[in-house]
């Protein structure tokens, strides 16, 4: 069986070239078209990475494999994709290297085959990577700044990266996480942007959605907050707070033993002319004298 396989894919190679694929392998007579063809083929991408799918015909046997082809509809010449000639059951085919011209539209063709047997090709619809990707979230860092933040944008990491000078516009979405108010602003496309005019002390969240010329198939990004300023720290609020407390305490000693100085000095003042009256009867009051 891996004999056959291998036979047929060297004359399926041999005939490739750029013609056509109505000069494919049934041309050589020993191959007919009996194997159910795949379904739902279709192209799906994000950040430039396109990838293609599909599902076998229904009771396609088990043994068979799957070609992938593709075309640019300005040029009508199927191509053969290398690395998608023989593809198991659920496999996929990444086409963002052949996909090389972001405005050209493309198709792409599949079709099920066996050591003996192949089945009719199954045609995509028409593909235009930079109009059909879906622009996945940006890298996004917040921080503060006063009264203000500090936003940090960078594309994401992708192996089909769209360049960034096609980006154009940031809508950015704040939202103050005290009351949940927000409010909605675009931006030409920075790295590096401000946003003025907000609360001291005050958390902010920002959400950041890429727009293009071409492509408005965005994902924003995750809510990225931060304050303006540091907000005061927890435990700086407990030292003060018993800072407060110590001195409430220490006035309250101090006012106390005040009173309890005053109180004495009038009972003392009370007392000294009574001992000082009984001291001078006695004086008076003595034979010796």
């Amino acid at each position: 069986m891996r004999l056959w396989i291998l036979l047929l894919l060297l004359l399926r190679q041999s005939h490739l070239g750029n013609a056509p694929w109505t000069e494919g392998l049934q041309a050589e007579g020993a191959i007919s078209v009996s194997l159910p063809a795949p379904s739902n083929v279709s192209i799906s991408s994000i950040n430039m990475e396109h990838t293609l799918s599909f599902l076998p015909g229904a009771d396609s046997p088990d043994s068979s494999r799957f070609e992938v082809q593709v075309v640019r509809v300005s040029k009508r010449s199927w191509t053969a994709v290398a690395a998608c000639s023989a593809l198991k059951a659920g496999q996929t085919c990444n086409l963002t290297q052949v996909f090389k011209k972001p405005l050209e539209q493309y198709r792409a063709r599949v079709r099920a085959f066996t050591a003996g047997q192949t089945s009719s090709w199954t045609v995509s619809a028409a593909f235009q990577p930079l109009s059909d990707t879906v622009l996945g979230p940006p890298d996004v860092v917040v921080s503060g700044c006063g009264n203000c933040l500090l936003l940090q944008v960078r594309p994401p990491s992708s192996v089909g990266m769209l360049p960034t000078d096609l980006y154009m516009d940031l809508v950015l979405n704040v939202k103050r996480t005290r009351d949940g108010a927000q409010f909605i602003l675009t931006r030409p496309y920075k790295e590096e942007m401000e946003i003025s005019y907000l609360q001291r002390g005050v958390e902010y969240c920002v959400t950041v959605t890429v727009k293009t010329l071409f492509n408005d198939n965005s994902v924003p990004s995750d809510a990225h907050c931060a304050f303006t300023s540091p907000p005061p720290s927890h435990s700086l609020s407990v030292v003060y707070g018993l800072l407060g407390a110590f001195c409430a305490l220490l006035l309250l000693l101090i006012g106390s033993i005040t009173c309890n100085g005053q109180l004495s000095v009038r009972l003392l003042r009370r007392r000294l002319p009574t001992s000082l009256s009984q001291v001078q009867t006695r004086t008076s009051s003595d034979p010796s004298s």
